[in-house]
């Protein structure tokens, strides 16, 4: 960062001249990049801009055009000012044609009223300049080592965001092109100051370049993209001056940015991963005032204020680990955000683990739910298929009871999956007796039922590598029936009907009897309910 004349007019060397500004004492913020000493007035063509020229006035012309030409020229190269001590030709003012040309040329003009050291002067100066730019140049080889460090090691967006605002002690936010908060580190700020009516704030800075200050806001805004495709701004609320190694701190950021997006492949889109912070924040109480959540949630597009708020969870059939695993988690998410779009339902929509994908519902009054429901199902059959169940928790109007309906949802999903039935979305009602096993898989007395009934069975099976369990199971799901049973499980009748013995034989239980078999399938269905759990 280079000097400013006002900072350079306040040196020691420069101070023992008795410096006095008299013409352009508004323009002193102008940076100063060198010294110029120079008594002749063809001068101009040896100059790059920002020099302080200093002078005697000795070979000033007196002729008043001669004069303005003069300033002109030194104005047209981007001088940072002139200086010139009195005693040799001027003793007590410099001619009213000079002061009258510098003003109009926006020149500040200053007068040394003792004799100057040029040479100390012009040392003090560049000493000052050049340890400036070192330091300039140590700031950016420690931006570039902080950046280039979480390029390689691959770190999140939240990550990259909360580095920044460490570095720069301001609160920091990524916006997409709809001025919808993508990620932010606030920095210990409070969310509901810097968060409120954000979209209208931002589309108030324009961007005509790539990283501008807005002095009203505080803002420094950077547009953040690569090979031409341009997709959010980085936002650092900086105060009324930033700095240069602010300016450079967030062009750094929004480069790193900008890589992780182009390395980005089987991951979800930010979009996805901010709602899903959200939904995450708001099923684990993360956030010490519920109205963070609503705050966040407008920010992004998703108002949840005076709402009928549904929680949604799309379980996967297939359980899979691996990049085609997550590809499957990220495929679903992104469908059930574009179904949402193209229904124009408010939601957030995020995945909330390996399986479950959920969806925040936030309905506007007097918007049928299960009409929302059925068209919403139906797209999500579009785009996600048969892949995943639509499980559905109960409505409510308060953020604090939204948990609630993620974690009922969560568990309707986990039953639904087992349902031969195969309905457009599942409620609890819906599950019946599956339902309730599963709602008291935890219990520990359902537990010893299971064992109870099934236990020496499932050790025989363990011991001898046999399926007896799984012949019980067809057994039982086709209502007793022993023809259906051999057929589905795909054996000859003797053979069915010998495995039916062993397994009467090992539980020493009458498979003709209903209230033994009711046993039976109760203890089937509670066993799938621990074991989805344990999974």
């Amino acid at each position: 960062m280079l000097p400013t004349l006002a900072e350079v007019l306040r040196l020691p060397a420069l101070q023992r001249a008795r410096p006095r500004v008299v013409v352009g004492s508004e323009h002193l913020d102008v940076a100063v990049r060198w010294v110029h000493i120079a008594e002749v007035t063809d001068l101009a063509h040896l100059l790059r801009g920002g020099e302080l020229v200093l002078s005697t006035g000795i070979a000033m012309p007196d002729d008043p055009e001669a004069l303005k030409r003069y300033i002109d020229d030194l104005a047209a190269v981007g001088v940072s000012g002139i200086a010139v001590e009195l005693g040799r030709k001027y003793h007590a003012e410099l001619p009213k044609a000079f002061l009258d040309a510098a003003r109009e040329a926006r020149v500040p003009v200053i007068l040394l009223d003792r004799e100057a050291r040029f040479v100390e002067i012009t040392e003090a100066v560049h000493i000052r300049v050049v340890n400036e730019q070192l330091e300039e140049l140590r700031e950016s080889e420690k931006l570039h080592s902080v950046f280039t460090r979480l390029s390689v090691e691959g770190a999140d967006t939240d990550r990259i965001l909360h580095e920044v605002a460490q570095l720069s002690g301001c609160p920091v936010v990524l916006e997409n092109l709809s001025h919808q908060v993508l990620a932010c580190d606030l920095n210990g700020e409070d969310p509901g100051t810097l968060l409120t009516s954000w979209e209208n704030r931002s589309r108030a800075v324009r961007s005509g370049t790539r990283t501008v200050h807005a002095p009203a806001t505080g803002w420094l805004v950077t547009t953040v993209g690569a090979r031409g495709q341009d997709w959010g701004r980085l936002i650092l609320i900086a105060g009324a001056k930033p700095t240069p190694r602010q300016s450079m701190l967030i062009e750094r950021a929004a480069t790193t940015l900008a890589l992780g997006r182009l390395l980005e492949r089987h991951q979800e889109s930010l979009e996805r991963q901010t709602h899903r912070t959200i939904i995450a924040g708001i099923i684990d109480r993360a956030y010490s005032d519920p109205e963070e959540a609503l705050v966040r949630a407008r920010a992004v597009g998703v108002p949840l204020n005076n709402r009928e708020l549904v929680g949604l969870v799309l379980r996967l059939r297939e359980n899979g680990t691996g990049l085609a695993a997550q590809a499957r988690l990220s495929d679903t998410a992104e469908g059930a955000a574009r179904a949402c779009r193209d229904l124009r339902l408010p939601a957030l929509v995020g995945s909330l683990d390996d399986l479950r994908v959920g969806v925040l519902l936030a309905l506007p009054p007097r918007r049928r739910v299960d009409a929302t429901l059925h068209m919403l199902a139906d797209r999500l059959a579009g785009s996600v298929g048969d892949a995943a169940v639509l499980a559905v928790g109960s409505s409510t109007d308060d953020i604090r009871d939204v948990r609630r309906s993620f974690l009922e949802a969560r568990q309707v999903g986990d039953v639904a999956v087992r349902q031969s039935d195969r309905r457009p979305f599942y409620r609890l009602p819906d599950l019946h007796l599956r339902g309730l096993l599963h709602l008291f898989r935890d219990d520990e007395r359902l537990q010893t039922y299971v064992e109870r009934e099934l236990g020496p069975l499932l050790d025989h099976d363990a011991r001898h590598g046999s399926d007896l369990t799984d012949m019980l199971r067809h057994y039982l799901a086709a209502g007793r029936n022993k023809a259906l049973a051999a057929t589905n499980a795909h054996l000859s009748r003797p053979a069915f009907y010998d495995r039916l013995r062993r397994i009467g034989n090992v539980l020493d239980a009458d498979l003709d009897a209903v209230e033994t078999c009711l046993s039976l399938h109760v203890a089937l269905l509670s066993l799938d309910s621990v074991r989805d759990e344990q999974r």
